[in-house]
C-alpha cells in the first residue's frame, strides 16, 4: 500500500505528528496491531497539540517572570502555606470563579507567586493575562482615546485568569478608580482575578478617593478571594539568585 498520499493528506489536515510517525515509522511499531499503532499516533498528536497550546497561552499571558509552582521555596523563614498553594495549583478556584489576593513587602515573592499560579493555569488549559496595574490603566486610557474601549474591556472579561500586579504603588484618581471598578465589575462571578501589592488589602480603601467606589471594588475582589499574606526574612530575588549560583556551580 502506498502511504505517501496518506501522509500528504495528514499534513494537509495539519496532523503533522501523525504524518511524521507514519513517514518515519519505528520498526517496533510495525509489530503492533493497527488499533495499537493508531492509538499511539493519536496520543502523540494530541500531546503535541496540547503542548503547543500551553506554550501559546504562556506567551500570550506576558508574564513578567518565568515562574512555576514547582520552584516555590517553602523554607521555614518564608511563611507560605504549601497546602493552600497545592490547592490553588489545581485551578479549582478558576472553575469556582474565585479571586486571589497576594500581599507582602518588596522581595517577598508576590510577583513570582502570581506568575507561578498563572503558569499553572495555562498548563490546565486556561487563558491568562498579566498586567502591572500602572500599565493596565495606561492601556485603558489608550483604548478610550482610540475608541476601542468596549473591545478592550471585552477582551479582559474573556480572559479566564487576569493577574493585576503592583496595586497600591500610588493613590488612584477618580477616573482610574472607575476604570479599576469597571474591570472588577466585568469579571465579578464570571472569571478569576489575582491582585498583588505591598499594601495589606485592609488598607486598599485608602487608595481610592470615593468611598463608594472603594467599597464596590473591595466587594467584587476581596470578599470572594483567597488571601495570601507573604512574610519572608529573605528576599525571593535573593533565594532565586542563590539557586542559580548553585546550579551554575553544579554544572561546572
Amino acid at each position: 500500500m502506498l502511504i505517501n498520499p496518506t501522509i500528504e493528506k495528514l499534513r494537509d489536515m495539519k496532523l503533522k505528528v501523525m504524518a511524521q510517525l507514519l513517514s518515519d515509522s519505528d520498526p517496533a511499531l510495525r509489530e503492533l496491531s493497527f488499533e495499537e499503532r493508531l492509538g499511539i499516533m493519536v496520543e502523540k498528536e494530541w500531546e503535541s497539540r496540547k503542548n503547543s497550546r500551553i506554550k501559546r497561552y504562556i506567551h500570550k499571558a506576558s508574564f513578567s517572570i518565568n515562574a512555576c509552582i514547582e520552584d516555590i521555596d517553602y523554607t521555614s523563614d518564608r511563611k507560605i502555606d504549601k497546602k493552600t498553594l497545592q490547592t490553588l495549583s489545581t485551578c479549582t478556584y478558576i472553575i469556582q470563579k474565585l479571586n486571589i489576593v497576594i500581599t507582602g513587602k518588596t522581595g517577598s515573592g508576590k510577583t513570582f507567586l502570581a506568575c507561578a499560579l498563572g503558569n499553572s493555569a495555562c498548563r490546565h488549559g486556561y487563558t491568562v493575562k498579566y498586567y502591572r496595574i500602572p500599565e493596565l490603566l495606561l492601556e485603558i486610557q489608550d483604548a478610550k482615546n482610540e475608541n476601542i474601549y468596549s473591545k478592550f474591556m471585552n477582551q479582559l472579561q474573556n480572559v479566564k485568569l487576569l493577574i493585576l500586579d503592583d496595586i497600591g504603588l500610588k493613590s488612584y484618581t477618580l477616573e482610574e478608580s472607575r476604570d479599576i471598578l469597571e474591570v472588577a465589575e466585568s469579571r465579578y462571578n464570571k472569571a478569576s482575578t489575582i491582585l498583588s501589592g505591598q499594601i495589606p488589602h485592609t488598607h486598599w480603601y485608602d487608595l481610592f478617593p470615593d468611598p463608594t467606589i472603594a467599597d464596590a471594588i473591595m466587594d467584587r475582589i476581596v470578599h470572594n478571594a483567597y488571601i495570601l499574606a507573604l512574610d519572608s526574612k529573605k528576599s525571593m530575588r535573593e533565594v532565586m539568585a542563590e539557586k542559580m549560583i548553585r546550579e551554575a556551580e553544579h554544572s561546572d
